[in-house]
């Protein structure tokens, strides 16, 4: 389970708090593709202890902005590794990130070019289709060249497709943000992942709000258009598999999944994050550019319990009962059921029903002594 962060963007969106820097030109992509391959075959064997999921994820970032070369030298460096090690070069599941303007800027090619490279599955940013909402949060395409980016990747084959979308903005209503699922699903994705906009340090949007120059959305509007997201993607068959993530039968992310259970994984790139198979050793590169330092922590028993119960209560699968009762006290477990906050499924699972979904950390945290 390999994952790799391309750090470049042409810009940078108005609530983004990821590690990016804006592309500089040929020189800064060759650099950073020389180093992060050299950091894949070194660590080679830490791939073959993380295989047990075989998916490649490139994430950023916008991984869209770098060639089809660029994006080729890090594909082959990382089969070559697998192959040294007996492993499958093919992944099951390769995710690309893209912006809609760089498919639509690069055309038919790039698209033919990401399917030769192998992959399978598109992760669009595409935030809304509103285009007063999209200058605001400063993206470079309009809900034109969005429409026109997924029908290029449809056209080149691509059946596996998740595009991303944002709500909880204050100036967002209830209206357009019905209208904006129907334009949505009228696409047909396999996949949609939608997050609540949140204030991240470090960018544009925390300044304007310490400045006084954006209010933040209220808790009632945005667990108005939460519950809308849901009924609406309900009502076209999504399965809300995850707290943020709904997807048609057989296209839940195996990747982002494996993260929910605590699958071990590496992750390559300035700002990477990786999970030794042991459970408790967590790596991270640091956001530096072109020569990262690595760090790591050891995870306490607790923390591997929090982690536990946070990504698995996230889901719709949730927790075993016995494993529940043990990680948490049972006496607390008993009661939220008992309020309707902790739901008994089939195969004597426990999970947060999807009407407690939009007050899971509230749940989470009622758990956790």
């Amino acid at each position: 389970m390999i994952y790799v962060h391309v750090p470049f963007c042409k810009s940078f969106c108005t609530y983004c708090g990821f590690y990016s820097e804006v592309c500089k030109g040929t020189a800064q992509i060759v650099d950073y593709v020389d180093e992060v391959c050299r950091e894949i075959s070194s660590r080679a064997a830490e791939i073959a202890a993380t295989a047990s999921v075989n998916t490649l994820y490139i994430g950023g970032g916008t991984p869209s902005v770098l060639p089809l070369s660029a994006l080729g030298r890090v594909v082959d460096t990382c089969r070559k590794a697998l192959c040294s090690l007996g492993l499958p070069a093919d992944f099951e599941e390769f995710t690309v990130e893209v912006n809609p303007e760089d498919i639509v800027e690069k055309g038919p090619e790039y698209v033919r070019g990401l399917r030769s490279l192998g992959v399978n599955r598109i992760s669009m940013g595409v935030q809304s289709f509103d285009d007063g909402i999209l200058r605001w949060m400063n993206r470079r395409h309009t809900a034109e060249r969005a429409l026109r980016a997924f029908n290029l990747l449809r056209e080149g084959g691509f059946d596996n497709i998740s595009i991303d979308l944002i709500f909880g903005l204050s100036q967002l209503s209830d209206d357009l943000w019905r209208s904006t699922l129907e334009q949505a699903l009228a696409l047909e994705p396999e996949h949609i992942s939608s997050y609540q906009l949140s204030v991240e340090e470090g960018s544009a949007l925390e300044r304007q709000v310490q400045e006084g120059r954006y209010a933040e959305a209220s808790d009632e509007q945005c667990r108005r258009q939460y519950d809308i997201l849901c009924q609406v993607l309900a009502s076209a068959g999504y399965r809300h598999y995850e707290i943020s993530n709904f997807a048609r039968h057989g296209f839940e992310a195996r990747h982002n999944a494996a993260y929910w259970r605590r699958v071990p994984y590496a992750g390559f790139g300035p700002g990477a994050h990786s999970l030794l198979p042991d459970g408790r050793t967590r790596r991270w590169n640091s956001d530096e550019l072109p020569d990262w330092r690595v760090a790591q922590e050891f995870l306490t028993g607790e923390d591997m319990r929090v982690e536990r119960l946070m990504l698995a209560l996230r889901t719709d699968a949730g927790l075993p009962k016995a494993e529940l009762e043990r990680l948490a006290a049972p006496q607390a477990v008993s009661r939220l059921r008992s309020e309707g906050a902790l739901t008994l499924i089939p195969g004597e699972r426990i999970r947060i029903p999807e009407d407690h979904f939009f007050v899971s950390d509230e749940i989470i945290r009622e758990l956790l002594p």
